[in-house]
């Protein structure tokens, strides 16, 4: 037993995605059991590629395993955000990085299964992208919902506008009939960590100079620079948001944040509104609580961690 709290990262990864990967592995803290990818930010096969780069950039390639899942939402067609992540989706970084390692043959969903199943009320899901591996999941194992010890979902906004529609953020927006199945499969713990609280931690270029090692700065200010130019464009703020690295934060210390249980539903059937995450803040519908929502965020103090994070010396001792 290594003591540290056992961890599947569901990724489409992009350059939040790569950042929330970095924070997990350097933190020291986390048993990484595997990392899933699927279609969202970039295609599938790009963000197995990405992952798999930024695994490599770490030191630990080889010794978590990648699984890939699914290559388009449950029934709708690809949404990709090149104009946020850029063509390759991690802002042009490593575009000479040559990768060797492959992703293993069993498909993220089948390993979902396979390892929560294994060891119930041990397996934390951290989900940062659409939630089309997790939904495939539920559909073949809906007893998965009972044995995972908490899902924490980086999506959704309950209180203020989205980020790819006025009422809908990205993740939720482009899989929302799979983010209606996991909210309703009755995960016991479930958290949402949306655009109310990722939007308060922003990473600026004098965050990114605490950094020490020059791979790592110069990865992330690299990969960063095309985000922190739009996040500019749109919010007249010279910084980006750390949406995903907040999920891990959280998975890290749940004191970073502020929560309250609701009643949560995602919109699949609206013309202006789909992905649309509905929050019953008034009990208006007298349904049980269903997740645990992030209000509040202690910015700073997870900045503090994700800086200090990334000056760690990458964890060798193996992840699985």
């Amino acid at each position: 037993m290594t003591g540290r709290k056992k961890v599947i990262l569901d990724v489409d990864t992009g350059v939040d995605d790569a950042l929330a990967i970095m924070l997990a592995v350097t933190s020291g803290q986390l048993e990484i059991v595997g990392i899933t990818t699927v279609s969202g930010n970039v295609s599938l096969e790009q963000a197995t590629l990405n992952t798999c780069k930024i695994l490599e950039l770490l030191g630990v390639s080889g010794q978590i395993p990648v699984h890939r899942g699914a290559d388009k939402p449950l029934v709708r067609d690809a949404v990709f955000e090149h104009r946020v992540h850029g063509s390759d989706g991690i802002g042009g970084a490593l575009g000479d990085m040559l990768v060797a390692r492959q992703a293993e043959a069993e498909a993220a969903e089948d390993f979902i299964i396979r390892q929560v199943l294994a060891q119930p009320g041990e397996v934390t899901l951290i989900m940062t992208a659409p939630l089309t591996n997790l939904a495939h999941a539920l559909q073949k194992c809906p007893e998965l919902a009972m044995h995972a010890a908490e899902v924490i979902v980086m999506g959704g906004v309950v209180q203020g506008c989205g980020n790819i529609t006025p009422t809908a953020e990205y993740n939720m927006y482009v899989d929302p009939e799979a983010a209606k199945q996991v909210f309703a499969a009755g995960f016991p713990r479930l958290t949402l960590v949306g655009l109310d609280v990722t939007r308060r931690a922003l990473l600026g270029a004098d965050d990114i100079a605490k950094l020490f090692h020059p791979q790592i700065r110069g990865y992330v200010e690299t990969s960063t620079s095309g985000y922190r130019a739009r996040y500019y464009e749109r919010n007249g703020v010279q910084a980006c948001a750390l949406h995903d690295p907040l999920a891990v934060g959280v998975a890290l210390n749940r004191g970073f944040v502020t929560v309250q249980d609701y009643y949560v539903d995602v919109e699949t059937r609206s013309e202006l509104c789909d992905g649309q995450t509905v929050c019953d803040f008034q009990n208006r519908l007298n349904r049980p609580p269903n997740a645990s929502v992030c209000l509040e965020v202690d910015a700073p103090a997870f900045l503090e961690c994700f800086i200090n994070s990334l000056n760690q010396e990458p964890k060798k001792d193996g992840s699985r």
